[in-house]
This record gives structure tokens, C-alpha cells and sequence, in this order.
């Protein structure tokens, strides 16, 4: 059935789009990112600077995007300001150079921080679909992300028509959004597979002003291969996990597990897919990437439910190639679902998620360097762990070829306090938080987590100040090892005798 919308170029469509309006684009990670339109955007900016004329854009996504939106609008400075999350080179390097306002926020309450109306009004949504009626159904390609949220509140809707991704792609989706405040209803989702939404984003076709028609790949790198130290990390979450189920802690038909994106979170699924004392597990999570592609294959995911398909090119086109296989076993959702804290806490969601740096305590800094300088950004990983079953943070045990410790006497960025934090692990082992006191979980994540190089290092530290009341800390010399890497690079060697208590 034909679309009878008005075709346009990427480039005819960037035409419509003003200085200062505010876009929501498609996009969490760079799948199902919009492509094409924002390109030439970022083409359009360059025109209109070079002619000294301002023109900048706010920009909304679901989460991380591709070079072809982060990047391209970052380098033609079109971006006036950016929220919820990143991970571009180029995009960073100007939110920590001041060149961009930036604020970081849950994923979870993006869409509805974008329905309350706190982020102020949308001039348009730009999204990828795989297919579209005349009647205004939107098939979503690899993402869900907030583009339902984007759709509704904009006064006008692009749509990237990506023919890359097949018009079978219809019924992967389930697209339900909560009313707002105080007509909401509890989401009726009580496992995992429930479809409680419509396979398409449903919107009102006058407010479709555009289809700019595409054939663009997801630009989604590829997954480094597990080395010897994520491998250990994902072990030991399996040896957790599978302790806990004989222990009677977890119920032996296994709760639904969320895990990060990225090199870990494909190490900690792998292992969880090999170890004999875990069972075979649903997944509710954000992103579905491919080792949950693989497991499914096997049999050890029944079934995986998330908001974005974060695949390797070739792991794609293996799903494409077998799509009714996949059909019965995977389902994409809007971020509102499958990162809500009612979802989370109502289905018992193991969650698993990775720290760039966790303190003695179990507090846990996952966005910034050395306090200061933005990574990527807190993501969907509080939503997850504020409300988890069981919450656990992984780390390699350094970093910098062992001139930084992941385990430092005080995170310099807090993202997750101590009251939420359960579990932490790294290669060298697991230390268990629930029910420990500060002192005792300073003592434990020394021992079990951080590395030889730095344990005697750490546990001068917490000798030291020992009876320094009931959080055994010092505001003067909590960071000293920050400030000694800062100055020499290496956070080795601290001199405790220094400071006084």
C-alpha cells in the first residue's frame, strides 16, 4: 500500500527545519537512528554560518546516536543544546569544552519529562521507520527509544523511510505509552513477552509533513572479542548468579535479566549462556545486542524484550534472513517500558551494569572522569538498579595499564549511592553488599575486588581513619589518589602518612 505522502530529498527536508527549533529524533543507540535528515541538517548549518547567519538546533534522542547524527551535527556546531545520553567523540569533546549545553538524565523519564512539557515545545520529530501507511502507522526499524513521545508532542514529523530494513519488520514492536498524571493506569505487563501496545507508532497524517526515502545501514560498530579479564568478570556474575539460585535467594526457574551495552555486558551474557547452574532466562533490558542473539539460537533466552536492536551488521542479517524464528522471541518497546522502575521492581529484573570507578563504600561513578569530564552519560542503568532484585555493578579492576584503580577510597562522581548498589565484581572476585555495614563493605571490596597492586594502598587508607565515625572517610585525603594521578598519572603510591585524620 502506498504511503501518499510528499516525497522528499534529505536535503529539501532540512530546508524546513529553523534556527533554534527543538527535534526529537529517532535513535537509542545508533540503531534505528535517524541518518539522512540530520547529515543534512548539519550541511545546512555549515551554509547558514558561512554566510553569517546563527543556526542551531536542540537536540532530543532516546539515547546515543551515529556519527551520522551525534557527529555530523557536532562538527557543523549546529547543536545549541543535547540531552539524554551520548557516546560521540566529537559531541563529548564539546560538552566538556562548554561548546554545547548538555544535562544528563534517566532515560526512563526522558519521554515523559518530553510529555509534561518540562523541556519546552517540539518543533519536529525525525524518525526511521521501516514501513508507513497513508493512514499514519509508523514502523519503527531497529529502535523504539522515545519517538512514540517524539511523534505526539511534535507540531511536525519527518519520516526516514529506510527500505534496508524489511516492511516484515511489523509486529517486533509493541508500542504502549502510560497516560499522563492523574489518568495513569498500571502497565499491564506481568512478564516479560506480554504485548500490551500496537505493532506501529500511531500518529495523525497531517502532521507527516515529509518522507525522505533511504537505504542506510545502522551504524553500529562491532564488539571487541572477550579478552582474559572480561571473561573472568562474566564468569564470576554467572558463579553469583548460580549460587544464589541453590542458595534459594533467586527462584530456580530464574528471574528476567537487564544488562548494559557493551564489551562486559556481551562477556557477563556469554557466560551466563555456558554456565550449567543457570537455567534457561527471559531478558528485559534496553538493549538487545549479540549475544542475545546467540543465546537465543541455543535456547538459554526464551525470550529477550528491549528498546533497541544493538547488533553487529552481520548479526542483523541473520535475524533478517530468519525473521519468523525471531518473531516469537523478541519484541521491541519504547524506553518508558522497558527501563520503568514499576516494570523493573513488579518483574524482578536481575540487572547487571558497568561502573567506571566504585568507592569502598559501594557508591558507583559511571559517567565521569575524574569528576569533572563527561564519558557518555548515567543511561538506563539508574532506572535499572534503583529498582532491581538484585543490583550489580562490574568493573575491571583497573585500568591504564594498572595506573588507575577502579576501586578508589571516594567515587569522584556519584551516579549510584551505596543504598542502591548490591553487588559489586571485577576479575578478581566478588564482594557481596547486602546487609554489610560501611566498614565491612569497605573490607570486602579491598579483598575481594580490587587489584594486589592497590590493596595495601586502600587498606592504609581505611586503617587509617578506621574510627573516623560511621563512614570511615576523610574529606581531606578521600581523593588524594585523583589528585596524585592527575599530577603524575598514576595513582600508585599515595603516602597516607601525609594527611591528617
Amino acid at each position: 500500500m502506498s504511503h501518499g505522502f510528499k516525497i522528499l530529498s534529505a536535503e529539501q527536508a532540512a530546508e524546513l527545519i529553523n534556527n533554534g527549533e527543538t527535534i526529537g529524533f529517532s535513535g537509542f543507540t545508533p540503531a534505528g537512528a535517524a541518518k539522512a535528515v540530520p547529515t543534512a541538517i548539519a550541511k545546512k548549518a555549515e551554509r547558514e554560518h558561512a554566510a553569517g547567519r546563527p543556526f542551531k538546533i536542540g537536540v532530543v534522542t532516546g539515547a546515543s546516536t551515529g556519527p551520522s547524527l551525534d557527529g555530523a551535527l557536532t562538527k557543523a556546531d549546529a547543536v545549541s543544546w543535547r540531552t539524554p545520553y551520548q557516546s560521540n567523540a566529537d559531541l563529548r569533546k564539546a560538552v566538556n569544552g562548554g561548546a554545547i549545553r548538555f544535562f544528563d538524565m534517566h532515560l526512563s523519564m526522558t519521554p515523559q519529562a518530553v510529555n509534561y512539557g518540562f523541556l519546552g515545545k517540539f518543533q519536529w520529530a525525525i524518525v526511521e521507520a521501516a514501513d508507513l501507511t497513508a493512514d499514519g502507522e509508523i514502523v519503527p526499524s531497529t529502535s523504539v527509544g522515545a519517538s512514540p513521545t517524539f511523534c505526539h508532542v511534535a507540531d511536525k514529523i519527518i519520516v526516514e523511510l529506510n527500505k534496508h530494513h524489511p516492511k516484515t519488520l511489523r509486529g517486533f514492536h509493541d508500542i504502549y505509552e502510560p497516560a499522563n498524571p492523574p489518568h495513569r493506569l498500571p502497565i499491564p505487563i506481568v512478564k516479560p513477552s506480554d504485548r500490551v501496545g500496537t505493532p506501529f507508532i500511531k500518529v495523525d497524517p497531517q502532521k507527516i509533513i515529509a518522507v525522505v526515502e533511504t537505504d542506510l545501514p545502522d551504524e553500529i560498530k562491532g564488539f571487541d572479542a572477550p579478552d582474559a579479564v572480561t571473561d573472568q568478570i562474566g564468569q564470576n556474575v554467572a558463579d553469583f548468579l548460580a549460587a544464589e539460585v541453590q542458595a534459594g535467594r533467586i527462584p530456580r526457574e530464574f528471574l528476567p535479566i537487564q544488562s548494559g551495552v557493551g564489551n562486559i555486558a556481551n562477556a557477563v551474557l556469554g557466560s551466563l549462556g555456558k554456565h550449567p547452574g543457570i537455567p534457561p532466562f527471559e531478558m528485559f533490558t534496553e538493549v538487545v545486542q549479540d549475544a542475545v542473539i546467540d543465546l537465543m539460537k541455543t535456547g538459554k533466552v526464551k525470550f529477550a524484550t528491549g528498546t533497541s536492536l544493538t547488533v553487529s551488521a552481520d548479526k542483523l542479517q541473520e535475524i533478517y534472513a530468519d525473521l519468523e524464528f525471531f518473531r516469537t522471541r523478541l519484541l521491541l518497546r519504547p524506553q518508558e517500558i522497558t527501563n520503568h522502575p514499576e516494570m523493573v521492581r513488579r518483574l524482578g529484573i536481575i540487572t547487571v551494569n558497568t561502573a567506571i570507578e566504585a568507592d569502598l563504600f559501594g557508591n558507583i561513578n559511571s559517567t565521569h572522569i575524574l569528576g569533572k569530564n563527561l564519558m557518555n552519560g548515567v543511561g538506563g542503568s539508574g532506572d535499572f538498579t534503583r529498582n532491581g532484585y538484585i543490583s550489580i555493578f562490574t568493573c575491571p579492576s583497573v585500568a591504564k595499564g594498572g595506573k588507575i584503580t577502579s576501586i578508589v577510597p571516594m567515587v569522584s562522581h556519584t551516579d549510584h549511592n551505596e543504598h542502591s548498589v548490591q553487588v559489586l565484581i571485577t576479575e578478581r572476585g566478588i564482594a557481596d553488599l547486602r546487609g554489610k555495614t560501611p566498614k565491612e563493605r569497605a573490607a570486602l571490596i579491598i579483598e575481594k575486588c580490587a587489584h594486589p597492586d592497590y590493596q595495601a594502598q586502600l587498606r592504609g587508607y581505611l586503617d587509617k581513619y578506621l574510627t573516623q565515625g560511621h563512614i570511615p572517610q576523610s574529606l581531606e585525603a578521600a581523593l588524594a589518589m585523583h589528585r596524585q594521578f592527575a599530577a603524575t598519572g598514576d595513582m600508585r603510591g599515595v603516602d597516607w602518612t601525609k594527611f591528617g585524620n
